[in-house]
């Protein structure tokens, strides 16, 4: 029996790419707008392969990588709908490596010492001072022993004086605000002793000290570098690069804790990770959840607060709260210091 091929302008002609004038326009289409959509995502997701933040828009599409599987699926289905067999094959592959890439990065073992001192850590940024009010009333329900204030302008300070009693908070460390909008303000609360110790240099506020627990040296720093807007990417950068020779610099119990303006699929993020620290809501199971911007609902948005431990540290019992007032939700965790046994 004779075999007989389909001719070019045959409906049962199989296109072999997603231009081929063969096909209905509709499939053009449809192949077309799969392609720019897979190629958009390849591009972000090329770069956390490469383990690097690259240029504008790649770091700020970093901040929300999970929600790329939204266009990759698109793309996949509008590649089905064109008939574009690469397509499909590719739109695979893209979803496979977001969904390796939203695992969650970082160690989860506990430490190997006996425990010997509970800490509760708050973290906050009160935007501009404005979230100052919420912010105290989280205080006083959750009693944490050490919080982190970022975005605290003078106002805010002074709220917190008057608020917050001298014999709950009797220790600080703070950077006053130098600005109108109060975006530089920082400040530590504690109420375990404080010793002086420098911070780390940024453009935004970050003091650092150092915590006595129960007879232990335990540095504590306070992080906010500069988000990665267009015209700050080298800042941020490099302030992050600054907490990661904090961290790396230290051979004690250390937690760094505040906004980070950066996600686990940050490399500049992960490179101060790898210096020594371990996320706290990692550890907790929360890795994903998100803290700004509280406009949008959950899930949805990026976990860009942070309060991150040395080993010497457990975690648990990860909370982000809304405090009102706020783009950023606060991140109450317990920690548990752990004794060095050698």
């Amino acid at each position: 029996m004779e075999h007989v091929t389909a001719p070019p302008d045959s409906p049962e002609a199989e296109p072999d790419g997603p231009v081929d004038v063969r096909r209905p326009q509709s499939h053009r289409v449809a192949a077309w707008t799969a392609g720019l959509l897979l190629a958009a995502v390849s591009a972000v997701l090329g770069c956390r392969i490469a383990d690097t933040d690259a240029v504008t828009p790649v770091p700020q599409v970093l901040a929300f990588l999970p929600w790329l599987l939204v266009p990759a699926a698109a793309g996949l289905l509008l590649a089905a709908l064109g008939r574009w067999r690469v397509g499909l094959v590719w739109a695979v592959a893209v979803l496979g490596g977001l969904a390796w890439f939203i695992e969650p990065y970082g160690k989860v073992a506990d430490p190997d010492g006996p425990p010997v001192a509970e800490l509760r850590v708050l973290a906050s940024n009160v935007e501009f001072g404005r979230g100052t009010p919420g912010l105290i009333k989280a205080i006083r329900e959750r009693k944490p022993d050490l919080v982190f204030v970022s975005e605290c302008d003078r106002a805010c300070d002074g709220k917190l004086r008057d608020a917050l009693p001298e014999a709950a908070y009797p220790y600080r460390a703070a950077v006053a605000s130098a600005g109108d909008d109060g975006a530089d303000g920082s400040v530590i609360l504690s109420n375990v002793p404080l010793k002086e110790a420098p911070g780390v240099r940024g453009t935004l506020g970050m003091p650092g000290a150092v915590a006595e627990v129960k007879g232990i040296p335990v540095r504590v720093q306070l992080a906010h570098p500069m988000p990665p807007t267009p015209g700050d990417l080298g800042r941020w950068r490099a302030e992050l690069g600054r907490l990661r020779d904090y961290a790396a610099a230290g051979d004690g119990p250390t937690i760094v804790a505040g906004d980070f303006n950066a996600t686990q699929d940050h490399a500049a993020f992960r490179r101060v990770l790898d210096a020594g620290l371990r996320d706290a809501a990692r550890l907790s199971g929360a890795s994903r959840t998100p803290s700004w911007p509280t406009a949008l609902p959950r899930p949805f948005g990026a976990q860009i607060d942070h309060v991150l431990a040395s080993e010497d540290f457990a975690a648990h019992g990860a909370r982000f709260l809304e405090i009102g007032d706020t783009d950023h939700r606060a991140l109450l965790v317990d920690l548990t210091l752990h004794r060095d046994e050698v």
